[in-house]
């Protein structure tokens, strides 16, 4: 299935795709995280995918529609799960965060994830385009490839987008 081309009509012929396609992305990235990490790949998928209407999908316009959902579902989730996790703690002190290190959301601890967070609805307040790149990146787990198709982008665009959405995000979480 190509990233412009509408999804079938046949929730049975396009959520295994889909799904199956999230869930090999989070694996992957997962699988590089030190054994005793809290949230597992499989369950953030599987939560994302509730979240977006588990067996009762709306009708997604095509595939760059899908993961853009599926993008803002697994940020919410994380985001939720980082606030929960903060709110016990009471009081943590933040920390600087590196956006140069920092490929997945889950891999960040909760303050990095809360800071990049904040900065990225600042960020899509200046520019919707470069806060879509960063939520397929950052809380889906494209690659920069991935991203790229689901966003209709060549992929040096989509590099150049990057780097400026890198900079503009660390500037404004080190602001602070």
């Amino acid at each position: 299935m190509s990233e412009g081309q509408p999804m079938p009509q046949s929730q049975e012929e396009w959520l295994p795709l889909v799904y199956d396609e999230l869930r090999k992305l989070a694996a992957q990235k997962m699988a590089h995280e030190a054994p005793g990490q809290t949230l597992q790949a499989t369950a953030l998928v599987h939560e994302a995918w509730l979240r977006l209407g588990g067996d009762h999908q709306p009708a997604w316009e095509n595939r760059a529609h899908f993961f853009a959902a599926a993008a803002e579902a697994m940020r919410r989730i994380l985001i939720d799960r980082a606030r929960r996790s903060q709110a016990a703690r009471h009081g943590a002190e933040a920390r600087h965060v590196s956006l140069e290190d920092l490929e997945l959301a889950a891999e960040a601890d909760d303050d990095q994830l809360l800071a990049v967070h904040e900065a990225l609805d600042r960020l899509a307040a200046h520019d919707a385009a470069k806060a879509e790149l960063v939520k397929l990146r950052f809380f889906a787990g494209l690659t920069m490839e991935q991203a790229a198709r689901v966003l209709g982008y060549s992929e040096p665009t989509a590099k150049r987008h990057w780097a400026y959405a890198r900079a503009w995000l660390f500037r404004e979480i080190n602001r602070g």
